[in-house]
Order: C-alpha cells, then structure tokens, then sequence
C-alpha cells in the first residue's frame, strides 16, 4: 500500500509539473498551425473542423486536465534465429472526466516508452461522447448517464450500454468501468457477450459503443427532454448566500 501511495503521488506531482510548464512544439499539421496560433481554442471546434488531430500536442493545450489510465499489458514472445524477442503490448485510455476519451495502443521493448507512446495515440484518437438522461425511472433531465441505448461490437465481445437513474453507478466490468469513468459517465448498466476476458477487444467494444452513440441522430426536441449534451459540461459557478440584513430597532 505504501508503495502504491507513493507511486501516485509521484504520478500526480509529474502530471502537475506538466500543467505549470508551458508547452513548446514546432506544429506540422494545419491543424497544429491553428491551434498554435490561437484560432483554434477548444477541443470541440477541432474536432468539428474535420481536419485530423495528428498531434498529441494539441491535446495537450486543449485539454490540459486529461486523465490516463493503463488497461491491458501483454507480453509478446517471438521466436528468431538469434534468439527469444519480447515486447509488450500497452493499452491506454485518456480523458478529462467530462465529456471527452480516447484508447490507444502501442508496442515496444521496454514498458515505460510503449506507456508513453500509447497515451500519445490515445490523446490523437480523442473523442466528443453524448451524455443524458435517457432511463424513464428518472427524469431528472442531468447529463449523467447513457441518453439511449446502443450497442457496440469488436472481435466476439458485443457490449450493450443502457440508461441507469441516478445512484445505481456503473454496473459494469473492470474495463469498461474505467473507460465510462473517465469520460464522465456516473451511472449505466450494461449487458455483455463474448471473450470479455479479452481486455482489448472489450475496450474497443465499449468504445465502439460511444462512437454509434454521437454518430445517431437526434431530434432537438428528444435533446431537450433527455438533457443531451456533447462534450464537457460548463460548470455552472455557485452564488454565494447573502446574510440577511438585520436592521436595529431604535
């Protein structure tokens, strides 16, 4: 236990020190030029523009509150003339807790760089998802579900997301409850089949899932009565209270 607090400190002292200092590249795409040069500053409009992020970069200043978080490690044993090779195989999901995510995947010799190189492709891979309130035992018209059902497939794992009221939580495996976690998603049930124990295939799944659900098409009135969002959510300052004023008696 010990070892794993100070791990996370350690992680979460890194990612800190990332945020504070400021990012410098040299942009290659038109996209990089964009949002290099101030035209370009939300992760919504680049994504909406239709030019391909190529870049982790952009990520980067977009969305510099990006969380991330290792799925799978697998080790790959190849057999050669000169010898056993091993390299890993890493699976990453990022996101920012509200709105957006993005897997990746990445190979390599040692742990440490294919980790590295597997969240630079998930943040390349970034996506808008759609939250709501799609379940009719709630209502409560908050983003904080699944806005309708829908059914994602990769490899033999089919994964069906489903609306859930408020307070039941994600009802869901490991897997996909990290990926609906760190999109944003508070509350869902899901119903699977499959090889879930394959935990890249389950991934895909789930993320295939997300995908259909901003690619379906909704009338603005089903927008409004299910509290459909696209993306983060603004968060809404609270006002503070005014003590009533006590006038004296004279």
């Amino acid at each position: 236990m010990a070892m794993q607090r100070r791990r996370g400190g350690k992680r979460q002292q890194q990612r800190k020190k990332r945020e504070k200092t400021p990012i410098q590249w040299d942009p290659k795409t038109k996209l990089g030029n964009l949002v290099a040069n101030g035209k370009i500053s939300s992760m919504h409009d680049a994504l909406t523009s239709g030019l391909p992020i190529r870049e982790p970069e952009i990520t980067d200043i977009l969305l510099p509150d990006l969380d991330d978080e290792v799925l799978d490690v697998n080790m790959v044993q190849r057999m050669t003339d000169s010898g056993r090779r091993v390299k890993f195989v890493i699976t990453v999901v990022v996101g920012n807790n509200n709105g957006f995510v993005g897997l990746g995947q990445a190979k390599g010799k040692e742990v440490g760089s294919s980790i590295r190189k597997a969240i630079e492709n998930a943040k390349v891979n970034i996506m808008e998802i759609r939250r709501g309130c799609g379940s009719w035992e709630c209502g409560c018209g908050k983003p904080h579900s699944i806005p309708f059902a829908i059914t994602g497939k990769s490899g033999s794992v089919e994964i069906t997301l489903k609306p859930a009221p408020q307070g039941i939580g994600l009802a869901t495996g490991d897997v996909a409850k990290k990926i609906l976690t760190i999109a944003g998603f508070k509350d869902c049930w899901t119903y699977t089949e499959g090889q879930t124990q394959t935990t890249v295939n389950y991934a895909k799944a789930v993320m295939n899932s997300l995908q259909k659900n901003v690619e379906m098409r909704v009338l603005p009135q089903d927008k409004q009565k299910l509290g459909i969002i696209l993306g983060a959510t603004e968060l809404v300052p609270v006002e503070e209270k005014q003590e009533p004023i006590v006038e004296e008696a004279s």
